[in-house]
């Protein structure tokens, strides 16, 4: 079983920059396709971004593509979500999660076993 800790959120002015890490512990993240998802208050947790056990897959949101970068770095054991030109709306808890099953990226939550803490992310307009 793994561990997931988030880390790098924060409170930011509309346009600026965040990286979000997750940090894995218990077993090799190379077991796993990473997924980074978020919720805002009153609303349902959304699938924000993922990458597959090679890095060779990822797929995004259409609401964060060209702004979000996920990326992977297996001797780290870290997982990695680089958040430019944030907007007010990304204002939200996001959470990383780990699915063992897939050798590419799914968008659904029910597929995630493994779920961090997650970390809140706050931009002010």
């Amino acid at each position: 079983q793994v561990q997931l800790v988030e880390s790098g959120g924060g409170f930011v002015q509309a346009g600026g920059s965040l990286r979000l890490s997750c940090a894995a512990s218990g077993r090799t993240l190379t077991n796993y396709a990473i997924g980074w998802f978020r919720q805002a208050p009153g609303k349902e947790r959304d699938f924000v971004a993922g990458i597959s056990r090679s890095g060779g897959i990822t797929k995004y949101a259409d609401s964060v593509k060209g702004r979000f970068t996920i990326s992977r770095d297996n001797v780290k054991n870290t997982v990695y979500l680089q958040m430019n030109s944030l907007k007010p709306e990304d204002t939200a808890v996001y959470y990383c999660a780990a699915d063992p099953l897939a050798g590419w990226v799914s968008v659904a939550l029910s597929d995630y076993d493994y779920w961090g803490q997650g970390t809140q992310v706050t931009v002010s307009s």
